[in-house]
């Protein structure tokens, strides 16, 4: 067990793809918690399945790693603004914050959020400008922009007094000054030994911790995961946790453990400053105080900000309903959803007045969708309806939420970004041109703006487009905003596509579907060239004549079909259209009015 005084909890916070994860392998590398001959993944705390296809940091995880006598914890944190809630609950395990700020792009807009948060509660951040071996980097202009930030942010004159640090996650080296020998992470660690302060606590104090995280482990259930701010906890202590409602229950701890590398690792006996998960409390809930029996103490709760956007998940009632999935009712499906919440504390699960369907709130479009991914691979089969804002009303005036739209892209295209962000209601702050010909533009722009944009923006941009944006405020409602401009094609018929029909039906608009594929009547196959639904046969097939066979067709040249990811499926539905979400299948198509739905429209 490690004293106080030798132990360093830091987290790591940047904007999304600055190196966070990336940095974080090189200090694992240069610390020996790897075997000689082991095999490790780039990026290796990413270990969830959706983290390594999509590229990003979706959960904070914790790892330890020893540098000279001393013990550093180390939180990884999610850089995208979707999982923001993921961040606010561990900055209160850490006493400092590495903030990394790309060499190249300077602060962008999570950047500003991470940021806030961390000075907010008073820590003195420590800035590592990352990826100084980049053609482009511009360390200096990197540093000024982020001294602004602080200064905007309202640091205090200690916090303004930051340590700086030069880097490179990927090339593995840590410099004090740009002329500095580029050899290892060496200079970091010493910097983060010397200028993050110890945490606080007595170790001859009563036990006292809050949980942060929850995990699962399959031979003793749930554990509690958090920093330990007062005394020492062993196996079989007895223990108290204390619920949000002030409800203490007893219990006896089973397994303490704690991180070294990306292993957990099972502690003898932890103390003050330690960051561990604890066993043996089987109904703890995020926030939740556990403390010594004959001391009774409770924590005030962790508050995070709350969800800006909602999805109501319902019952498959089409057609295709079982051929997929396994969990296909709805208490099934309630049931994964309350598990959900459990953990996921920035999730809300909201009951509706339908026994058919749920609601489900969150930070964004990403954030519901990875929960939604991680129900298909599980096997369950549902529907879901077009994401809806947020509303709330204030002294009788309706407000939405806006967010900060920063944007990316070659001056060509910025005329076009310009022209339909401000027919979504959004308002220009900032343009700049850069020596290469890369407009930088700000827009402050409702929620509901950018809902089904991204995709526009990737198409009219041609894929050379950077478009982020971070929740800002609540302000008053905008008023209507015009959504997808094209109808759609929908099937008349139950059957498999055919490539006769296809061929015939794709000069009306881009198709979704393709020979072979199952289709049934109100499944949108495809997306009509002008603003209405056109209901067509595409199970049609080519019929016989005495002159040929109907299988003896022509030559013909199909379009490949547009297929969707779960976040593009979402963006594009209207109001009138559901994503219907099995193991194997995203499908698209109109609401079916039941027998519920018929009676309240009289």
């Amino acid at each position: 067990m490690f004293t106080p005084e030798k132990i360093r909890n830091i987290a790591i916070i940047a904007h999304i793809d600055h190196g966070k994860t990336t940095l974080l392998d090189s200090l694992l590398g240069q610390s020996n918690v790897f075997r000689e001959n082991e095999k490790v993944a780039e990026r290796a705390m990413d270990s969830y399945d959706q983290e390594k296809e999509r590229g990003i940091t979706i959960f904070a995880k914790h790892t330890s790693i020893f540098f000279e006598d001393y013990k550093i914890n180390i939180i990884d944190t999610p850089g995208h603004a979707d999982f923001s809630g993921e961040v606010e609950r561990v900055l209160g395990l850490v006493n400092c914050v590495l903030l990394l700020v790309d060499a190249q792009e300077g602060p962008m807009p999570q950047t500003r959020f991470v940021l806030s948060q961390a000075l907010k509660i008073g820590l003195r951040p420590i800035v590592v400008l990352n990826k100084i071996d980049r053609p482009h980097a511009d360390p200096d202009r990197a540093l000024n922009l982020t001294f602004d930030l602080f200064v905007e942010l309202g640091a205090n004159d200690e916090q303004l007094d930051f340590s700086v640090c030069y880097a490179s996650g990927l090339g593995g080296f840590a410099a004090m000054d740009l002329k500095d020998p580029r050899v290892d992470m060496r200079p970091l660690l010493e910097l983060i030994v010397k200028a993050v302060p110890h945490p606080p606590g007595n170790l001859e104090l009563p036990f006292l911790m809050q949980a942060a995280t929850l995990s699962y482990d399959d031979f003793v259930g749930r554990q509690a995961c958090g920093r330990i701010l007062e005394g020492k906890i062993k196996k079989g202590d007895p223990v108290t946790k204390i619920d949000k409602n002030g409800h203490p229950t007893q219990h006896k701890v089973q397994r303490v453990e704690g991180y070294f590398g990306l292993k957990k690792i099972e502690m003898d006996e932890a103390g003050v400053g330690d960051i561990v998960s604890i066993s043996g409390i089987p109904e703890v809930m995020i926030g939740d105080t556990l403390c010594d029996p004959l001391h009774i103490v409770q924590l005030p709760p962790i508050i995070l900000a709350e969800p800006t956007i909602s999805v109501e998940i319902m019952v498959n009632n089409g057609p295709f309903v079982g051929k997929d999935g396994k969990h296909v009712t709805m208490n099934k499906i309630r049931d994964r959803l309350v598990q959900e919440r459990r953990a996921n504390i920035s999730l809300k699960v909201e009951e509706t007045f339908r026994d058919d369907a749920a609601r489900v709130c969150g930070r964004g479009e990403l954030h519901l969708a990875v929960l939604i991914e991680a129900m298909r691979r599980e096997g369950y089969e549902f529907t879901l309806s077009k994401p809806q804002v947020i509303m709330r009303e204030v002294n009788g005036v309706k407000e939405e939420p806006f967010e900060i739209v920063h944007i990316e892209v070659p001056q060509e295209y910025s005329g076009t970004v310009i022209e339909e962000l401000s027919r979504r209601k959004g308002e220009m702050r900032a343009l700049n041109t850069n020596e290469h010909n890369i407009t930088s533009l700000e827009f402050l722009a409702p929620t509901r703006g950018l809902m089904g944009y991204r995709n526009t923006f990737l198409t009219v941009t041609r894929g050379l487009g950077i478009l982020t944006s971070l929740f800002d405020s609540y302000g008053p409602h905008k008023g209507e905003i015009p959504g997808r401009q094209n109808g759609v094609l929908i099937s008349n018929s139950v059957g498999k596509a055919t490539g006769y029909s296809l061929f015939s039906i794709q000069e009306r608009g881009s198709l979704f579907v393709g020979p072979g594929e199952e289709v049934y009547e109100g499944m949108v196959v495809g997306e009509n060239s002008r603003d209405n639904d056109l209901m067509v046969n595409v199970v049609k097939g080519k019929p016989m004549t005495n002159v040929r066979a109907s299988g003896s067709d022509e030559n013909i040249i199909l379009t490949p079909p547009r297929l969707f990811t779960l976040e593009q499926a979402i963006d594009f539905i209207q109001n009138d259209e559901l994503v219907e979400v099995t193991p194997r299948f995203i499908r698209l198509r109109k609401r079916f009015l039941t027998e519920a739905d018929r009676k309240r429209k009289g």
